[in-house]
């Protein structure tokens, strides 16, 4: 199971909308910092802020060419986060059904 501070990298990037946002865009396909930008009503040095985020959390690569920034998605980089929930379902999972079966068996008493 991945470490804490990879999970809080991820969930602290996709605590965001903007973010959120930015990461089911690029799900399509590579896009420049501007191409992301432009749906957001906030300035460019702003948005930079959550490309620098996406990009420290592991979530995005960005290349530079010449004057232009583009960002590519890194899905594999959520499977720590599937790995973690996937635990958690099946933590939870098992508890009610211990908890259905416990008022079963109390019903049936």
């Amino acid at each position: 199971m991945a470490n804490n501070a990879v999970l809080d990298g991820v969930f602290t990037a996709l605590s965001d909308p903007t973010r959120r946002a930015v990461i089911q865009r690029l799900g399509r396909g590579p896009a420049t910092v501007s191409e992301l930008a432009e749906p957001f009503p906030i300035t460019l040095p702003s948005f930079l802020k959550h490309v620098r985020v996406l990009e420290a959390s592991g979530l995005i690569r960005t290349t530079k060419s010449g004057r232009v920034r583009t960002c590519t998605l890194r899905p594999e980089e959520l499977e720590p986060v599937a790995e973690w929930l996937a635990a958690q379902r099946d933590l939870w999972r098992g508890r009610t059904d211990r908890l259905e079966a416990l008022l079963t068996d109390h019903q049936g008493a």
